[in-house]
């Protein structure tokens, strides 16, 4: 988390709602990084990952009062993020094939040698909607429901995806080793 603000992301939100701007400017200040990051994965631009997280802070606000919190708000805010970034992207011309989603993956702490280039490779090579739902769990630590609820699609959706992801990436002679017990 991004600022020093004790209270939790539903205690924010209610008080945003009550009127309290220090509150809504914590959450920018706790989410801004992860939205400008996620922004980043579609259209590949730094610039325009700002202007993303700018339209998506307004239309947040927008929201207030009123806004109710129903999950966590990283899973509120990821389809507004997609599609925000996706008209950027079209607006610009652009389509998300375009865009190498990979390329706003951190780099492993440790990765063993020159397995970075050989996992992207690999990983470059799934299906957009598996590569995504893949980001979303083991990238952004979304939960099956989470990501189900964000892309609002059912659960069984999400676990099919991530097994069909995982499958591919276990036989792939790339990232086998990643496998391995």
């Amino acid at each position: 988390m991004n600022d020093s603000d004790p209270r939790t992301d539903d205690e924010l939100v209610a008080a945003a709602d009550d009127g309290d701007t220090s509150a809504f400017d914590a959450l920018y200040r706790r989410h801004r990084d992860w939205v400008v990051h996620l922004a980043y994965r579609f259209v590949g631009d730094r610039d325009e990952s700002l202007d993303v997280l700018q339209d998506t802070f307004a239309y947040f606000l927008r929201k207030f009062p009123g806004f109710r919190l129903t999950a966590k708000l990283t899973t509120f805010l990821y389809p507004v993020v997609k599609n925000l970034a996706l008209a950027s992207l079209r607006k610009r011309g652009r389509h998300l094939s375009d865009v190498d989603m990979l390329h706003a993956i951190p780099a492993p702490e440790d990765p063993p040698a020159a397995s970075r280039p050989e996992l992207a490779s690999a990983l470059a090579t799934l299906p957009q909607p598996q590569l995504e739902t893949l980001l979303m769990r083991y990238v952004d630590g979304m939960s099956m429901a989470e990501i189900a609820s964000a892309l609002s699609i059912p659960v069984g959706t999400v676990k099919s995806r991530l097994h069909h992801a995982l499958s591919a990436l276990r036989h792939d002679k790339r990232t086998r080793e990643y496998f391995e017990p």
